[in-house]
């Protein structure tokens, strides 16, 4: 069988109208016990990554030393304060994404990058796993010229560590935020609230280091 490839992003103009009301965001983290929205501490700096299903990828993220706070939203797209359900007819522009607050004395991009290319499919075209559709496409969203620059270098080395082992080109998205949408409240750490639910996330492909070599683990 053959399969139809996934659709981009649906251009501004076709995007559902979303609404003006933001969603309610709880005031603490389920497990970190820190707040989930602004303002953060001073020194402190934000990143959003997609990576497929929000529930697993954030996981991986709260789990780093040097992590202030996650939580799981939209981004990348078009409809304002979408909900779950717009956003799977792939009809918002938005991908599953995840915020990470961090503290960059602590936690250094290259680590934050380590665990985003390693544990996803980034040469997937808009999708992840079974999961098809461009609201499960890979991207990196940044807040600082600094962080754009690392993650391009990072996406450059990370290419090069899969091309050496045969795989194919990265189709990650990597530009600056314009918006994240927080995700219902029932998605936030929604695995540590349901440990055996859904994750697709695992070490995938190649091994990502500074040099950009791939070995196997």
């Amino acid at each position: 069988m053959f399969r139809r490839k996934p659709a981009p992003p649906p251009q501004p103009q076709d995007c559902l109208p979303g609404r003006d009301i933001a969603m309610p965001v709880p005031e603490t983290h389920e497990v970190l016990g820190t707040p989930l929205v602004e303002p953060w501490p001073v020194g402190t700096e934000a990143i959003v990554v997609a990576m497929g299903c929000f529930w697993g990828a954030e996981r991986l993220f709260w789990q780093l030393p040097g992590v202030y706070t996650t939580a799981v939203g939209y981004a990348g797209g078009t409809t304002p304060n979408p909900t779950y359900e717009e956003t799977c007819t792939s009809m918002t522009g938005h991908t599953e994404s995840v915020l990470v607050v961090y503290d960059p004395q602590i936690l250094s991009l290259d680590t934050i990058f380590k665990v985003f290319w390693e544990n996803h499919d980034p040469t997937q075209f808009m999708g992840q796993g079974n999961d098809i559709g461009s609201q499960y496409r890979t991207a990196i969203y940044t807040t600082t010229d600094e962080q754009l620059a690392a993650a391009e270098a990072s996406r450059r080395m990370y290419q090069q560590a899969l091309t050496e082992r045969g795989f194919g080109e990265i189709t990650t998205d990597i530009e600056p935020l314009d918006h994240f949408y927080y995700a219902e409240p029932y998605h936030q750490q929604y695995l540590h609230k349901h440990p055996g639910g859904y994750c697709n996330h695992g070490f995938c492909q190649a091994a990502y280091t500074p040099s950009g070599n791939a070995a196997n683990e």
